[in-house]
């Protein structure tokens, strides 16, 4: 499928115009960053394990009843997704101590939180995405009640759907990120919360059960090294990809739109 018109590049994607009105093409890049951008690589692969594995995330959250943005993988780097408008908020949902939260709390990495804690963050790059309450989500306008409702309700649906199917593969889920989109469908003026971005070891903490092994981007954060390999067990885990054969060639593959 030949290139249309860049509408945003991100960090980690770019979107497309998509081939039908209310489409977008969503590509994978193997670009990764961290730190608001201040630590850069370029990981062979990465983009399209995060392409295989945010597709799988996405299409099992769809079958059970989770509205997602996703419509089909098109290639190993692209993905056809419907076109939403972004809401301003990364909720970000933790069911260990982790990162910024042991961070600002003084609290030990690893200590299993009381229940699943949800946090909003402004989506913001030169802020550094700031923590944010739910009255700034209100008198800011970034979010209506309902809408903040909706938020915090389907966050929780994706972090138990995730957490059992990821506890099933051997994988703790530490914490993870969501955004999410406004769709008009048709001619109506009340959109549907849409799950969108993507849902991938770049967005998610995930801990092997036994080992307390990194297979997200934290081992990019602390230059632990094995990135793409660590994704690659995520994805065989998940059944994704083969146990071999399969493996070598997502990550080492570069080429491809």
């Amino acid at each position: 499928m030949s290139k249309k018109r860049v509408v945003y590049e991100g960090k980690a994607k770019i979107l497309y115009e998509g081939p039908e009105p209310g489409t977008l093409i969503q590509y994978f890049k193997d670009d990764a960053t961290a730190f608001n951008a201040q630590k850069k690589a370029v990981l062979d692969g990465k983009g399209v394990l995060n392409n295989r594995i945010s597709e799988f995330m996405m299409t099992r959250l769809g079958a059970v009843g989770i509205p997602t943005h996703f419509i089909r993988r098109l290639n190993m780097r692209e993905q056809l997704i419907k076109k939403v408008d972004i809401i301003p908020l990364e909720v970000v949902v933790r069911n260990i101590a982790a990162g910024t939260l042991s961070k600002r709390l003084g609290i030990e990495e690893g200590q299993v939180l009381p229940r699943p804690m949800v946090e909003f963050y402004y989506k913001d790059d030169a802020l550094g995405d700031p923590l944010v309450t739910e009255e700034h989500i209100a008198a800011f306008g970034w979010a209506g009640p309902q809408e903040y409702d909706d938020l915090i309700s389907l966050s929780l649906r994706v972090n138990d759907f995730m957490s059992g199917l990821f506890a099933a593969v051997g994988i703790r889920l530490v914490d993870f990120k969501l955004e999410f989109g406004r769709y008009f469908e048709g001619d109506s003026d009340v959109p549907r919360i849409l799950l969108a971005d993507e849902i991938s070891p770049d967005s998610c903490r995930l801990w092997d059960f036994e080992t307390g092994e990194k297979l997200d981007k934290d081992r990019f954060r602390r230059d632990l090294g094995g990135v793409t390999e660590a994704y690659a067990e995520v994805a065989r885990r998940l059944g994704i990809i083969k146990e071999s054969g399969e493996t070598d060639n997502v990550v080492s593959f570069t080429g491809g739109k």
